[in-house]
């Protein structure tokens, strides 16, 4: 009855990955072994292929990760992590040999879990690799710890693991970049730049007012799901999926007082300063990593949500461009076509919650082009012509602010 309620909401665990995924999440020393064992299976196989300039898509979630993700997974030389990769994350070659062989038709279609429009298959591209991370750093989703990774980060056995790992996808894929989307990752550039000297990272960023909006709509939605079948909590706990839900944790940029404050207030209910508390911390260690920082500003490319929708050709252009990705214009062309502002739902603040949120991101968002006051964007948006409101919803996308998708660095 559960497992029923809880797909009705959208949410649907199938027994095998429950039990699979269990079973891995258990033994992850044993699946570590076990993926360098088949690195050394098909060592022949991987010694010609590189790990050039692999793309970061990496922000808070809701920002638009997902649809540039999409966007650029239809590109042919990229290659990123697929729907049908888990639960054995760890082997991508002997699972995606199995699965050749298996001849299951792939199904139809169907809207994901977080009810935003984006209709998926198995094939579909998805964030898996925060998978192995956390087996290689156990402590990364504690509240209590710093989740920072950055250039003075070293961790050899997990280097060489990941790195292999991105050659096997490669092969599997026959691709010649690695493409992920990896919200925690936002934490960790400087150490991916470490590992990775010519990486490209793409991070969206979204007016607080809609994106705040966004978190707390998706978080319900989540605990909706969590508290009709346990096994909806549990696959979120193991791919790393702590963003909503029953099990919600912030992440920790050095800073526990202020972890604190948001903890303290979400426990307390005051779900929409938690929310813009976050957004103003999260963002603000970003604009602090990139001026501090002018390798990793000049590998970064920061993408608002408003401009994309606004001007989807423009900006993906210049993204593109970003990861050096060629690609003919009526490539763009079919990629800007499916994006839109989101329609399924508006932020319904009160003044005092508007205000609210003003003064806890206005600093902040002033630092990625927002201006002073924070929800303008929003507001012009809602003011768009039916025809762009009214449209198909696209994920949370992207737009240019700071050193943005407009070219501006």
């Amino acid at each position: 009855m559960a497992s029923a309620k809880a797909a009705k909401e959208g949410f649907e665990v199938s027994g095998w990955v429950d039990t699979l995924g269990g079973l891995i999440s258990r033994h992850q020393r044993f699946w570590i072994r076990l993926g360098d064992l088949e690195t050394r299976m098909i060592a022949d196989d991987l010694s010609g292929i590189p790990v050039e300039a692999p793309i970061y898509v990496s922000g808070l979630a809701r920002s638009g990760s997902t649809i540039l993700l999409e966007a650029l997974a239809r590109h042919e030389h990229t290659a990123t992590h697929r729907y049908k990769d888990y639960p054995p994350v760890f082997t991508p070659y002997f699972w995606n040999w199995f699965l050749e062989r298996a001849q299951k038709r792939e199904g139809p279609a169907v809207e994901r879990s977080h009810k935003d429009g984006i209709a998926i298959t198995p094939e579909s591209p998805e964030a898996f690799e925060e998978v192995l991370w956390m087996a290689f750093f156990p402590a990364l989703h504690d509240p209590g710890a710093s989740a920072v990774l950055d250039r003075k980060t070293r961790h050899p056995e997990f280097e060489a693991f990941y790195r292999d790992h991105i050659r096997k996808l490669l092969r599997v894929r026959g691709a010649a970049r690695y493409l992920a989307k990896a919200n925690y990752n936002v934490t960790r550039l400087e150490y991916l730049l470490e590992i990775f000297p010519d990486a490209r990272f793409v991070v969206p960023v979204r007016d607080p007012v809609w994106h705040v909006a966004s978190l707390m709509k998706q978080h319900a939605l989540f605990c909706v799901a969590g508290t009709a079948d346990p096994r909806a909590l549990a696959h979120l706990q193991r791919v790393g999926h702590f963003e909503f839900g029953l099990d919600r944790r912030p992440v920790n940029i050095g800073d526990a007082d202020g972890i604190g404050e948001i903890l303290n207030l979400w426990q307390g209910g005051a779900e929409v300063e938690g929310w813009a508390r976050y957004w103003s911390q999260l963002y603000g260690y970003v604009a602090d990593r990139l001026e501090a920082n002018p390798r990793l500003r000049d590998a970064t490319l920061l993408v608002g949500f408003e401009e994309l929708c606004r001007e989807p050709r423009k900006v993906l252009r210049t993204v593109l461009d970003h990861c050096r990705l060629p690609a003919a214009d009526a490539f763009v062309d079919e990629q800007a076509c499916r994006i839109r502002f989101p329609s399924y739902y508006r932020p319904a603040f009160s003044a005092e919650e508007l205000a609210l949120i003003e003064r806890c991101t206005a600093p902040t968002a002033a630092r990625f082009g927002y201006g002073d006051r924070p929800g303008s964007l929003a507001a012009e948006t809602a003011s768009l012509s039916p025809e762009i409101t009214a449209a198909a919803p696209a994920e949370d996308a992207a737009a240019g602010s700071g050193r943005a998708a407009s070219g501006r660095r």
